[in-house]
């Protein structure tokens, strides 16, 4: 499964199944083949996405203060940071242009 992430504001962003499934359980919403992101929660997803990169590093770097940290990517090297910086830069986009996102799978 691919997540493919679309708006007027942006090109796509394609994730893998996995990895679009993480970053949808990180924003706190459930795995879903389609959705949007309206324009006035992008804030709050871009802040809740940069929060979990930060525990993700701290997580990385064995700080014993992370213990709920997201889990540190799929044993792949990348971190989560490379993961969603691609969707956090459209959500900027989109937010400063006024126009929603939406996925399909």
């Amino acid at each position: 499964m691919l997540y493919k992430f679309k708006s007027k504001a942006a090109g796509d962003v394609i994730m893998l199944g996995p990895n679009g499934d993480q970053v949808m359980r990180l924003v706190g919403r459930e795995p879903a083949g389609r959705g949007i992101f309206e324009v006035d929660d992008m804030p709050g997803l871009i802040a809740t996405l940069q929060a979990a990169v930060v525990a993700d590093e701290a997580a990385r770097r064995g700080d014993p203060s992370a213990d709920d940290a997201p889990a540190a990517g799929h044993g792949d090297g990348v971190a989560l940071r490379q993961r969603v910086w691609p969707l956090v830069e459209m959500l900027r986009r989109c937010h400063a242009a006024r126009e929603v996102i939406v996925w399909g799978t």
